[in-house]
């Protein structure tokens, strides 16, 4: 019989389990088709909205336009999204997934992270608000800057190209 494991183990546990597959399925993704899963990801909340703004993908990815802004500019360059000026003003821009990205999505699998958010979605309101409010204090506890995170790996994908700063996590004692 296995020793009986304490909390903190168990949620390490299914936190390890739910890191590992974004990883893996991000990773499949990069290697299959080149692009990462966070990629992937705004390709696919492009096709939904059609013609959305840099903020409106925000909103679709429940993340901050900054990190949007970087996914949609590697998918530009890679010619799977066009940006077109608003005709209505032209300081704001109309994104599109060209006939290439739509080749590409048309055989890739359901991007990871629309999963992960659909069952959030589905979780009861109070549980949701509970786990919240546990990940902000374990966040916080670490000491983890109060900024917008990117999509996952996509930091990591960016830092294999240039090396990033890096940043220091101080632990308590």
């Amino acid at each position: 019989m296995l020793p009986a494991r304490d909390d903190a183990e168990l949620a390490l546990q299914h936190l390890r389990r739910l890191v590992q597959g974004i990883r893996t399925s991000s990773y499949a993704v990069e290697r299959k088709f080149g692009i990462t899963g966070a990629q992937l990801f705004v390709l696919r909340e492009l096709a939904l909205e059609p013609g959305a703004s840099i903020r409106r993908l925000a909103d679709r990815t429940l993340t901050d336009p900054s990190s949007v802004s970087v996914v949609v500019g590697r998918l530009v360059a890679r010619g799977l999204v066009a940006r077109t000026r608003n005709r209505a003003d032209g300081r704001k821009s109309s994104l599109l997934v060209t006939k290439k990205g739509a080749t590409l999505l048309a055989r890739a699998p359901e991007p990871y992270q629309n999963r992960l958010v659909a069952v959030l979605h589905e979780l009861p309101k109070a549980r949701l608000r509970v786990l919240g409010d546990a990940l902000r204090q374990l966040a916080d506890a670490l000491e983890l800057e109060h900024t917008e995170a990117p999509l996952f790996f996509e930091a990591a994908a960016r830092s294999q190209k240039a090396p990033a700063k890096e940043r220091t996590i101080r632990v308590r004692r």
